[in-house]
């Protein structure tokens, strides 16, 4: 390690991502991070961490950085090893999926699933996300309360991807389950356990889409699987088995982790901020769309994003080479003094508000809209149905992983 690099590594000492207290709260750690400077060197994974705003908005943009590296260079040649033997069944999956992949691959994907995931179908679901949000704070209210996180955070999105794709109501349990699998894998180091059972949940995820779509080529219905079997462009260009089941396992994954613990962690902010909750339940409808974009930013689910440098690149002076990778820190973005004025601030009102929780560039979250629909829905149905919602526990457990960052549960009464 070069001096510079020692120098950013002192730098880093407060961020620990495998620390129970870190993930609580890594907000005073950004802080000092970005007090000290633009890159940190960070030895346990060896990446830069780069926690300013403006940094990481021009570095999600900066084609001199990627997802992957192998459309360019080998393993060997880009000073890496391969991934194990074992794990290729979970790196057949993740890699087929546009959230991994660089153009040319990636802008032939997008367009496609484009083609198929289209505003328009994302519109048409609103009636059936604010009917299955109501039914779910229903319930909610009629058992006097319970686990947020359980009752309503998690089974929304789950059951709109599962109905927009076409997934029996019957199979929908296993949903969760393989997705919380999967997404182990993005977190710093996992260890050989989260490697088993994202493997295991992968060869059961892919072989359980692999024969929903035949169903579908066989007897097509109104659903996004059937509407990406059918899609093509005008070259004729279609998408794969792969290509589709990978996609199906991102639309699901990508679409209702983040969304769950929006809605836990937003609440959770709410609950600590009683002015800004207040003012939520005197007016919102009006205060809604500016809160949902102030919530995450506030309290961002996804913590982290990382890209491997294909080209030399500088942050704020110091270098970054070839082969290097970055940890972009959304979560320190996104509370950034320079870019958002009172950043550590609930502000339910603030309108200047480029946060990055669906990141940027040609990464951009696919799923945003929908997103914002169901948030938009479980508060609303939340703040009519049950306007005294309050917390029953002092200060609710942090899941263990740091990079998708959430509750364990956030029990409320009504």
């Amino acid at each position: 390690m070069t001096a510079a690099a020692a120098a950013a590594d002192s730098s880093a000492s407060a961020f620990d991502p495998w620390s129970p207290a870190f993930v609580a709260d890594p907000y005073p750690a950004y802080a000092a991070l970005r007090e000290r400077g633009r890159a940190h060197w960070f030895e346990p994974t060896g990446q830069w961490l780069i926690p300013h705003h403006e940094d990481v908005t021009r570095l999600l943009r900066d084609r001199r950085l990627g997802r992957r590296y192998v459309h360019r260079f080998t393993h060997e040649e880009f000073g890496q090893s391969p991934p194990p033997p074992g794990q290729e069944p979970f790196h057949v999956l993740n890699d087929h999926g546009l959230l991994e992949l660089e153009p040319p691959d990636h802008t032939r994907i997008r367009r496609l699933v484009y083609r198929a995931f289209t505003p328009r179908m994302v519109r048409q679901l609103v009636p059936t996300v604010e009917r299955l949000a109501a039914e779910l704070v229903e319930e909610l209210c009629e058992a006097g309360g319970g686990d947020l996180v359980a009752l309503l955070a998690e089974p929304l999105p789950v059951a709109v991807i599962a109905e927009m794709l076409g997934v029996p109501r019957t199979d929908r349990g296993l949903l969760r389950p393989w997705s919380a699998a999967i997404v182990g894998m993005f977190e710093m180091n996992p260890d050989e356990g989260t490697s088993r059972r994202a493997v295991r949940a992968a060869v059961d995820f892919s072989g359980y889409l692999r024969e929903l779509i035949a169903a579908r080529r066989a007897e097509p219905a109104d659903d996004l699987i059937s509407a990406l079997i059918a899609v093509h462009d005008e070259d004729d260009d279609r998408l794969t088995e792969q290509e589709m089941i990978s996609t199906c396992v991102l639309l699901l994954n990508a679409g209702h982790e983040a969304t769950v613990n929006a809605t836990a962690n937003g609440w959770r902010a709410l609950f600590r901020a009683p002015d800004q909750l207040a003012a939520l339940r005197a007016d919102p409808q009006a205060l809604l769309p500016t809160a949902v974009e102030e919530l995450l930013r506030y309290d961002t689910p996804l913590q982290m994003f990382t890209r491997w440098v294909l080209d030399d690149i500088e942050v704020g002076g110091t270098a970054v080479p070839r082969g290097s990778e970055v940890a972009l820190l959304f979560g320190s973005a996104n509370r950034d003094p320079a870019r958002f004025a009172s950043p550590d601030r609930l502000d339910l009102a603030r309108t200047d508000n480029p946060h990055l929780a669906f990141g940027a560039g040609i990464h951009f979250c696919l799923g945003a809209p929908l997103a914002r629909i169901e948030l938009t829905a479980s508060f609303s149905a939340l703040l009519r149905r049950a306007p005294d919602l309050r917390p029953t526990a002092a200060e609710p457990e942090w899941r263990p992983g740091y990079v998708i960052r959430g509750l364990r549960e956030l029990r409320v009464e009504v």
